[in-house]
């Protein structure tokens, strides 16, 4: 698997993410800088890591969603490939139409940063096929706007075509109350694009790799990408 880490002014998560996706596939990532014009050739996957990209100005993802690079990424997506955009990049997917919604201040007003956990939604997509429907999973949060937002035919469109990834809940699976952590709609934490080869999430897979650093439920989700481009 060919993957392509784009990095704007402000990313700190690119290097996370291409230890996640090296340790998953054995292929060391492309990292690609924001001025860039077209991906590296090849390129299967697409990622937009976490970070402060642009400081957060204007609105969280605004300003690197009308980076150069992204009118590649708008491309890659619209011709089927696969790309994953992880906390800020979930913003900036949203951002530059790759996802619908927004993401808002925190319910809470204030930024979160600790573990906790995600319902796996739809098992069996590109990104997902190691996991089981209804798993409960360990993650991490770091993020100040995470607040999902959509409007209720969007919503409606999510639920009705199987196209929301994971939702905030307990250890036990369950959803709702305290386990949603930022106040998202539908305790949304994660979203696919209509082919299912887009995937937005608020939470880091890439922190959990590692049972030295608190577990590996993460990892499953870059084995499951890696291994639906081999199986293609």
């Amino acid at each position: 698997m060919r993957a392509a880490v784009i990095v704007f002014p402000g990313s700190n998560r690119e290097r996370d993410i291409g230890r996640a996706l090296k340790t998953a596939s054995g292929v060391e990532p492309a990292y690609v800088w924001h001025t860039e014009t077209e991906l590296p050739r090849g390129t299967d996957l697409v990622v937009l890591p976490g970070g402060f990209s642009y400081g957060d100005y204007l609105r969280t993802g605004a300003i690197a969603a009308r980076s150069p690079v992204m009118d590649a990424v708008r491309a890659h997506a619209a011709r089927g490939g696969y790309a994953l955009g992880v906390c800020n990049g979930f913003q900036i997917a949203c951002e530059a139409g790759l996802l619908p919604g927004v993401l808002a201040r925190n319910a809470g007003l204030k930024f979160i940063c600790r573990f906790h956990h995600l319902r796996v939604e739809r098992a069996g997509t590109a990104f997902t096929s190691e996991y089981q429907r209804h798993q409960a999973i360990k993650v991490c949060s770091a993020h100040g706007e995470g607040n999902y937002i959509a409007d209720s035919d969007t919503l409606a469109a999510l639920e009705g075509e199987g196209r929301v990834a994971f939702r905030y809940c307990d250890e036990t699976g369950a959803v709702g109350g305290a386990a949603n952590i930022n106040g998202s709609m539908d305790d949304i934490a994660g979203i696919y694009s209509e082919n299912l080869r887009v995937l937005g999430m608020m939470p880091h897979p890439e922190n959990l790799i590692d049972p030295l650093v608190g577990g590996t439920d993460g990892l499953a989700l870059f084995s499951s990408i890696a291994g639906a481009k081999a199986a293609a």
